[in-house]
């Protein structure tokens, strides 16, 4: 791919505008962005998008423990322009930033994977197709065909039916997905009150069900097709979807099943780390879900030095509380290789569609390269712990 665009012009061409008249019709910031989304979402949508696991302390946590680190910035060394540029699987990405595997996503927007995967591709972000699409990974991975350029990984919830789940990884090979993302802390949903109150899933209704309705291998186990008794199928979905007996040994099966590369997602501890590794992984997602499965559980942040550490020269990324472009960079100095974007391109996308998303990445990314340059690096791949320090009391 090319080399990494000068991002930070989109702050120039923002004040340009400005000056004839043209200030920007979208918010500058996160917040903004998700209040604006809010004002257009269904209150079950905001709900299902912005809430977290029990009181939500972990999702809060997520995003303080940002501010327990701070960047100490360097003068004088000339980096008039930087190099978010990012080696990734054999893949030179012009960005250290990837789209998240987000479920039911059509709760905020009926095309929203193909409009996603249109902005991605347009910009040389890899997304991350969730298995709960609402457009099969047949169907996202055709955008990619039609533009002729952009990454796609393909996110895998493991059902309890292996066939099922061979079927799906199968597909992502034969489609063109990259990579292979096993979400390892979903194995049940976690008590999530916003959701509760609401009385409301929404796959129960169908939606972010497109994989599994088209899958040849789950669509024998029915009497009769989807179309014809939607309830039928999505009661089996449910019957299969949980899985709480996934092990190591598992891990194991599914390296036999597929030469994508193969990432864990959900890993916080460093011996879960190295096990990762010794099964056959190549990589890991240094995650809590954004606080969606366990309340109290440690910031995803504090986890990442040490699962660097435990794993020296393999593949780390790092999910959870991605907001600005200082928080990229402290991942990426605390050893993350890239980071993954959640809530903030959803909400995106639910308050301008692919406009939203587009505009949201570029706030980051010109926010990270002006934050690159600022504090003294010419380069992502200059960052290391030498640029941080601990706050005061921390």
């Amino acid at each position: 791919m090319a080399a990494s665009p000068r991002f930070a012009d989109f702050q120039a061409q923002i004040y340009e505008a400005g000056a004839q008249g043209s200030p920007p019709s979208l918010p500058m910031t996160p917040e903004g962005m998700e209040e604006l989304a809010r004002s257009r979402m269904s209150e079950r949508a905001y709900s299902y998008v912005a809430g977290a696991a029990g009181r939500e302390g972990t999702a809060r946590s997520n995003l303080a423990a940002f501010d327990r680190w701070q960047i100490v910035p360097r003068h004088l060394r000339s980096a008039p322009q930087r190099d978010l540029t990012t080696q990734l699987f054999g893949l030179r990405l012009p960005t250290p930033i990837l789209l998240a595997p987000v479920g039911a996503l059509s709760t905020v927007h009926p095309r929203a994977e193909l409009v996603a995967a249109e902005v991605a591709a347009a910009m040389g972000i890899p997304i991350i197709l969730s298995t709960l699409s609402g457009s099969s990974l047949e169907e996202v991975s055709a955008v990619w065909e039609q533009a002729g350029a952009g990454v796609g990984w393909f996110q895998l919830y493991w059902p309890t039916d292996r066939e099922v789940a061979r079927s799906l990884v199968k597909r992502a090979e034969s489609a063109g997905y990259r990579a292979l993302v096993l979400t390892v802390d979903t194995w049940t949903l976690a008590w999530r009150p916003r959701d509760l109150a609401l009385g409301y899933l929404p796959f129960l209704t169908g939606q972010g069900l497109a994989n599994y309705l088209s899958d040849p291998c789950f669509r024998s186990r029915l009497e009769v097709p989807p179309e014809q008794d939607p309830k039928a199928a999505i009661s089996l979905w449910a019957r299969i979807f949980n899985n709480p007996g996934l092990s190591w040994d598992d891990l194991k099966w599914l390296r036999e099943q597929t030469k994508l590369p193969i990432l864990l997602k959900g890993i916080c501890h460093p011996d879960d780390a190295r096990q990762a590794f010794a099964c056959g992984a190549d990589g890991v997602i240094v995650s809590n879900h954004g606080g969606r499965q366990i309340d109290g559980a440690r910031p995803a942040l504090d986890c990442l030095p040490e699962v660097v550490d435990a794993v020296p020269g393999q593949v780390v990324l790092f999910d959870s509380g991605i907001r600005g472009g200082s928080d990229v960079l402290k991942a990426l100095a605390l050893g993350a290789t890239a980071v993954l974007l959640g809530r903030p391109f959803v909400f995106g996308l639910a308050a301008a569609g692919g406009d939203g998303l587009r505009h949201v990445l570029l706030c980051l990314l010109a926010d990270l390269d002006l934050t690159l340059g600022l504090s003294g690096h010419a380069s992502v791949s200059d960052l290391g712990r030498d640029c941080l320090v601990r706050a005061a009391g921390t």
